[in-house]
């Protein structure tokens, strides 16, 4: 799950950037309404998180917000801004909000927010993936073969998660980095082929060890067809 967070203080955005990326989700942030707008042109988003009050921009966070909903009707917006009073409150939701939150907020609190939207969103997919013997739950964030649960790490589990979103076709190793990292990923190039591996030990101790393909310079797929 990608998710663009649109915030001018450069603290909070870097403790929300950090908190969503521990959570699993890959993260792009911008500062300023232009830079948003750029991101959302060539990026989609599953879920962005908006300041009313943006420094340096030509447009507030209300206006963005239309703007956003104009381009794109399905993606869940959360309203996170210092301004709180009823009138702040009506003109966000109005604009196109889904959800409103006034500043400070628990990281925990934002975090059920933010699963909640998703579980609402007109962009989900069922809400259990099922390819072959492996069940995924995005809402309790909870993977099962034959019944038996899998630890996953937020990582492991994003991965996984994009690829059973996308079962019966190759995934590129470049494609997965954009969904389940962010935009800024500079680690090393076989990030995703460590955490296959990782994937694969998981899924093998419990009998699924198959259940990812390697399509040798092309990428990796769950079921059949791919």
């Amino acid at each position: 799950m990608r998710v663009l967070v649109v915030d001018d203080e450069p603290k909070l955005t870097s403790i929300i950037q950090r908190s969503l990326a521990e959570a699993g989700y890959a993260v792009d942030v911008a500062h300023t309404s232009d830079a948003a707008l750029e991101r959302a042109a060539v990026e989609s988003y599953d879920l962005l998180i908006l300041d009313v009050m943006l420094a340096g921009s030509p447009i507030d966070g209300y206006e963005l917000c239309a703007e956003m909903r104009r381009s794109d009707p399905d993606v869940p917006i959360l309203m996170l801004t210092a301004m709180g009073t009823i009138a702040n409150r009506v003109t966000g939701l109005d604009g196109g909000a889904d959800d409103y939150v006034v500043k400070p907020i628990h990281v925990l609190e934002l975090l059920a927010r933010v699963r909640a939207l998703l579980r609402r969103s007109p962009k989900a997919d069922t809400p259990v993936l099922s390819v072959g013997e492996v069940e995924l739950d995005p809402a309790s964030r909870a993977v099962t073969v034959h019944g038996q649960g899998i630890e996953l790490t937020a990582k492991e589990f994003a991965v996984l998660e994009y690829l059973m979103r996308n079962a019966g076709r190759v995934v590129s190793t470049s494609e997965l980095i954009d969904h389940a990292w962010d935009s800024n990923y500079e680690g090393y190039s076989n990030v995703v082929q460590t955490y296959i591996r990782y994937l694969r030990r998981k899924l093998e101790a419990v009998g699924a060890g198959d259940a990812i393909q390697t399509r040798r310079g092309a990428g990796y797929a769950m079921g059949a067809g791919a």
